[in-house]
């Protein structure tokens, strides 16, 4: 069966202080531009640490630049997934104008499927790897986490990230096997269990790069996050021709 030429990037926090994100644009760009899909797998955005100063600056500044992504590769599909730092009901309004604006622009809350392939940002790592505790915490963090922060608490942020001590979190806090256990257990409950022919998954959060991670039968990549200390790429999708759901 042929295969879609499709791109994977999560965890570009931009906006935020630490992110470098903004250095991969042009790289992004070229590779839409041959493409015939690219997955926004999400945190794109980062409404927690934005130093743009307010939810409304920074809800245009990324509805600006997914305008200026998608009309530059106009036939390339790109699927926006929401993440943990930009599920965010101001910038889901936006969105929704955008989808309408841009025939080349969907969006999806949580996850999307195309042919053997599974795309979700991986929060769902972070507990039991249930739909409910997902849903949860996404509603929790609408409720008083996202907010932009100030620019003391980003500086300090941003000095523990240049100090380096962010770097164990991600192996310590995400182990491969307990990551890929608890997404496999996620996709089972919505319906997109290996049974159904997934074989590769893509997904970002944890920031810790993994390729071709294999458990029970199915490929699991992350491409890290552009930030200072983290292993970062573009992902190359493996994904069989079929219509996304």
């Amino acid at each position: 069966m042929p295969t879609a030429k499709t791109y994977f990037v999560a965890d570009l926090h931009l906006f935020a202080q630490r992110s470098q994100g903004h250095a991969h644009l042009r790289s992004m760009r070229q590779l839409a531009a041959q493409a015939e899909t690219f997955v926004l797998g999400g945190d794109i955005f980062d409404f927690r640490w934005s130093t743009l100063g307010s939810s409304a600056a920074t809800v245009a500044a990324a509805s600006a630049w997914l305008t200026d992504l998608t009309k530059a590769a106009p036939r390339c599909q790109f699927h926006m997934l929401l993440g943990n730092h930009d599920h965010h009901d101001p910038f889901i309004d936006a969105l929704e104008g955008l989808c309408n604006r841009q025939e080349n622009l969907s969006w999806h809350p949580y996850f999307v499927r195309m042919g053997d392939s599974f795309f979700l940002h991986g929060d769902a790592a972070d507990r039991d790897g249930t739909e409910a505790s997902l849903t949860n915490a996404r509603q929790q963090a609408q409720g008083h986490t996202h907010r932009t922060r100030g620019r003391a608490a980003s500086w300090l942020y941003d000095v523990a990230i240049h100090a380096g001590l962010h770097r164990p979190v991600p192996v310590f806090a995400y182990p491969k096997r307990r990551t890929a256990r608890r997404l496999l257990s996620y996709m089972n409950e919505v319906g997109h269990g290996p049974e159904t022919g997934v074989e590769h998954v893509y997904f970002g959060h944890t920031h810790r790069p993994m390729s071709n991670y294999r458990y029970r039968g199915v490929k699991f990549h992350n491409g890290g996050a552009p930030i200072k200390g983290v292993g970062f790429r573009i992902v190359s999708a493996h994904v069989r021709r079929g219509k996304a759901a």
